[in-house]
């Protein structure tokens, strides 16, 4: 027999996807059944090995093995326990026991609960789970996560974009304390301020993003010099959702099986790749509107859909991209926004 995870996610052949999804109407089912097929047996094989590394449950300390087990995917009945040791989640939920209820707990911040309140419904209208009538619905466990982040950091709040991370959480982990750390570790630690006041780690790692293109991708850096299209309009998205409801559910999974592990240099990796694996199409492009609608495009098709070539390609394709690298960039791109006030 298969295991779990294969049977899991095994079921693709109906309108709505393992994750609760429901399939949009233009759905290209043989294409995706083909590689679906080839891709179960490579989680078959992954699951098997990954259960003997995870013998005693223990996230083991090696880190090379490690990290080629992780970029190589991690099983679906293993991701949550995977994801909470790596982010150190884990480890932060163990030493603060009680903290999450007390959070729920707190009173006041009507602000912070509207503005929640507010994006629920917006929150994966067409994932059957999150609907009024599911049950149990998670539109609760949402609300949940995001008020009692919201009331843990307060420099921070809520952020429309949150509600998108935060939801896949709970999908993964089917727990809202969980969930609550494991999006702690990713606005607290993974992701440069991304959700701050001035969101100034967001503006920083889109205008580093340009200058990577520039660098590596010139043809494409060029044409949207001269139309002076911002990275803004563009990527903000992939950026502040982490490619959630951007590219296919498991291609963001497996994305967010390396961010756990290696941190946000990823998402430069998965943004150069889209890029430059479409870089005869972008080119195309002759006005704004059409290098935006090109832009849509390459999160689109066969490509963002075959999430095991994808992610080996996000590995290859860019090239070199160390984090001392990345690092230099953000502090000069962000010491440039800062000034600019």
């Amino acid at each position: 027999d298969p295991p779990a995870s294969a049977s899991r996610v095994a079921g693709t052949t109906g309108m709505v996807d393992p994750y609760g999804f429901e399939r949009p109407g233009n759905f290209d089912y043989a294409a995706y059944e083909a590689f679906f097929s080839a891709y179960l047996v490579i989680l078959t094989r992954r699951a098997i090995k990954w259960s003997k590394l995870l013998q005693g449950r223990r996230v083991p300390p090696a880190r090379t093995v490690l990290k080629r087990y992780v970029r190589k995917g991690v099983p679906l009945e293993h991701r949550a326990h995977v994801w909470m040791a790596l982010s150190g989640a884990q480890a932060r939920m163990d030493r603060n026991p009680g903290y999450y209820q007390r959070l729920l707990q707190g009173e006041g911040e009507p602000g912070l609960r509207d503005a929640i309140s507010t994006d629920l419904n917006r929150t994966f209208p067409d994932n059957v789970r999150f609907q009024k009538a599911a049950e149990p619905c998670l539109q609760q466990a949402l609300y949940n996560v995001l008020v009692a982040y919201g009331r843990h950091n307060r420099a921070v709040g809520y952020c429309q974009g949150m509600n998108f991370i935060a939801g896949y959480l709970i999908l993964i982990t089917g727990d809202e304390e969980e969930s609550f750390w494991l999006l702690d570790a990713l606005v607290g630690r993974i992701l440069p301020d991304y959700y701050g006041p001035g969101m100034l780690g967001l503006r920083t790692d889109q205008e580093v993003l340009g200058e990577l293109v520039r660098t590596k991708l010139p043809a494409v850096g060029a044409l949207l010099d001269r139309h002076g299209v911002p990275w803004a309009l563009l990527v903000s998205r992939w950026f502040v959702c982490l490619f959630v409801d951007v590219l296919p559910v498991e291609t963001v999974l497996r994305i967010w099986d390396c961010l756990f592990n290696e941190g946000s240099k990823i998402i430069f990796r998965v943004a150069l790749t889209l890029i430059k694996q479409h870089q005869a199409l972008i080119l195309e492009a002759s006005s704004v509107p059409d290098i935006c609608d090109k832009f849509k495009q390459v999160t689109k098709g066969s490509f963002a859909m075959e999430c095991h070539t994808f992610m080996q390609k996000i590995f290859s394709e860019p090239g070199s991209l160390s984090s001392a690298a990345v690092a230099r960039l953000r502090a000069r791109h962000g010491a440039r926004l800062l000034a600019q006030g």
